[in-house]
């Protein structure tokens, strides 16, 4: 069996997967903390592999960038390959100067000005929420780690370059909704999981500030997002 975006076979793909953006990163992940990964899927280049961890049968696979795209990944992993739980897996730029460069973010909830859910299945609401269950999963993993977790809403947004016009609107609508940074996925995914009746989670590491106008370069978010990885699997692993 395969679908227009993925190649993978009914069995190639583990009831937990974690999807970070690029699939480049899913590669590093698989190489980096799975055992005897397998990859299942190379279709427009986004890749997809089944390893274990810690005994434990994990895929992880990347989403691309925007509603749309992880909308349609997770819906065919949840709809046509009996994928259970996904964990998004990402960075996201701080609001707040209280968050700083590498900070974990435990998303709580995604609000986004999108159309997406209300054209994909006709709901207006303009915040999407992750499921308990996962969300209480990723907190405790972190806990077992030691790793410092915040947690709090997102700001999950159509556009990554805007006019300089439009940043006091931005700001507005942060301020407004009490959202600690953004990113691009997670409303999508939230939305898809409760549409298919599946599971959905999202941890992020905050990779620049918009109010210190502090950034990180690629090779950095590389290594640095490490902490979350490690949570991440170590709540699939439940």
């Amino acid at each position: 069996m395969s679908t227009p975006h993925n190649r993978a076979e009914m069995g190639e793909i583990a009831k937990t997967v974690l999807m970070p953006g690029d699939p480049l990163r899913a590669k590093f992940i698989a190489e980096t903390f799975l055992k005897d990964p397998v990859q299942f899927n190379n279709v427009r280049g986004m890749l997809g592999f089944t390893g274990t961890y810690n005994g434990k049968k994990v895929s992880v696979m990347g989403s691309g960038m925007g509603i749309p795209s992880i909308s349609i990944y997770a819906y065919e992993l949840y709809k046509f390959y009996g994928v259970e739980t996904i964990v998004r897996i990402g960075s996201a730029g701080a609001y707040t100067k209280e968050l700083a460069i590498y900070d974990v973010v435990n998303v709580s909830g995604a609000y986004s000005e999108s159309s997406f859910a209300k054209f994909q299945s006709g709901d207006e609401e303009k915040t999407q929420l992750p499921t308990p269950e996962v969300r209480e999963q990723l907190s405790r993993a972190a806990e077992k780690l030691g790793i410092p977790l915040r947690e709090g809403k997102v700001f999950s947004s159509d556009t990554f370059y805007f006019e300089e016009n439009m940043l006091p609107q931005n700001m507005k609508i942060a301020q407004e909704n009490n959202l600690l940074a953004a990113e691009m996925e997670s409303f999508g995914l939230f939305h898809t999981a409760k549409v298919c009746g599946k599971k959905a989670g999202c941890l992020l590491t905050i990779s620049d500030n918009l109010v210190t106008h502090e950034e990180t370069t690629h090779e950095e978010r590389q290594k640095k997002l490490v902490d979350m990885m490690k949570i991440a699997l170590e709540a699939a692993c439940e």
